[in-house]
């Protein structure tokens, strides 16, 4: 399918429709190469023969019908031969206006589908990153979702569900999605005269129905005893085990790991490790406004964490995020990079948090 763009400068390009929605293809690639190579092969004058007449052709008429059997070609094969040569670029271009260059602006949707949140599931690094994005925009966009966002959005949450059920990787993390998106989910159907929802009521009772599932399979999750001979957490020393407890920024984390063994759970009621928690997500000027003293007249450091934290965000921290560079207003994961124009990249750069992602985001 030839795609001519509002750009004057640009020659067009061919388009493939896939799964995952429609792929730009490379006009000249090695494969559409050879076979071209194979049609050009004819002499530049035909003769065509009806009831012994000859008909002579011209060399301009020639290179027509040339040209048009190399469209019917690569027409035909595009499934074939054109899959492999799709741009794969893991960036996109975030702009919120028309210019001359441009024609409209980029979606939710498309920065699904162009960043590939599908496989971004699967990195440990980026998987909490994506899952907090998912509850976001279940606690406040859903509703502006279009239908193809709203395929990819439960495409990857099924990705999701299915990698928390494999490999039992925080699952409480993904009950906390699940439950948001449900309450969400419920509130716009009972008011589905007042709200705006893209797409047949039936289909999203359907996906709450799919939801409900999943949340009643991650409740019956049960977690695979690993067996090893081998060296185990409880075989390390106090300090390994200390240091280890020093690294997780996560409250619910600590006492998950806690309640594993005794002496885990011993170092999990550290004041010192709570206070150094509290210091990190929050202000010292927040400390003063929620004071909760012990029996003994010190600080309890563990249970003004959970008050902080019901009054003021915690710090976020995830091991790969999405960065923008504002010199090219380019949108990618740093570890993919991007086409960087500027003198020194590294310097236009700005990484993204997910509340960040959403505010590109909205028009």
């Amino acid at each position: 399918m030839p795609f001519l763009g509002q750009d004057w400068r640009s020659p067009g390009w061919r388009w493939v429709k896939t799964t995952d929605g429609w792929k730009r293809c490379e006009p000249f690639s090695p494969a559409l190469e050879d076979g071209n190579s194979q049609l050009s092969d004819i002499s530049p004058t035909v003769i065509l023969t009806d009831d012994d007449d000859e008909e002579m052709y011209s060399t301009e008429d020639c290179e027509f019908a040339t040209k048009k059997r190399k469209k019917d070609h690569c027409r035909n094969n595009t499934n074939s031969q054109c899959k492999s040569d799709f741009y794969r670029e893991k960036w996109i271009y975030v702009h919120k206006e028309s210019t001359r260059e441009r024609h409209g602006y980029c979606t939710l949707g498309e920065a699904f589908n162009r960043l590939d949140f599908s496989s971004a599931v699967q990195d440990i690094r980026r998987f909490n990153y994506v899952v907090k994005l998912l509850q976001l925009i279940a606690k406040s966009q859903l509703t502006s979702l279009s239908g193809a966002a709203q395929k990819n959005y439960f495409n990857i949450l099924d990705k999701i569900v299915r990698k928390v059920q494999e490999d039992q990787y925080n699952p409480r993390l993904i009950k906390d999605l699940l439950q948001d998106l449900s309450s969400t989910l419920c509130t716009l159907i009972r008011g589905v005269g007042k709200s705006v929802l893209v797409g047949n009521i039936n289909i999203w009772i359907c996906r709450l129905e799919t939801i409900l599932v999943w949340q009643q399979q991650l409740k019956n999750l049960q977690m695979n005893e690993q067996v090893n001979n081998g060296l185990t957490l409880s075989d390390l020393p106090l300090h390994m085990l200390n240091n280890i407890l020093y690294r997780f920024s996560d409250g619910w984390d600590i006492i998950t790991l806690g309640q594993v063994t005794p002496t885990l759970y011993m170092l999990s009621e550290d004041r010192q490790l709570w206070k150094k928690l509290c210091q990190y997500h929050f202000a010292e000027k927040q400390f003063c406004r929620h004071l909760i003293l012990s029996e003994k007249g010190h600080i309890d450091w563990k249970l003004m964490y959970f008050a902080l934290q019901k009054y003021y965000p915690i710090k976020e921290q995830y091991g790969d995020t999405l960065h923008f560079c504002r010199h090219c207003s380019i949108l990618f994961w740093k570890d993919t990079g991007h086409p960087c124009t500027a003198s020194d990249p590294n310097t236009c750069l700005m990484p993204v948090s997910p509340q960040h992602f959403i505010d590109l985001f909205k028009f």
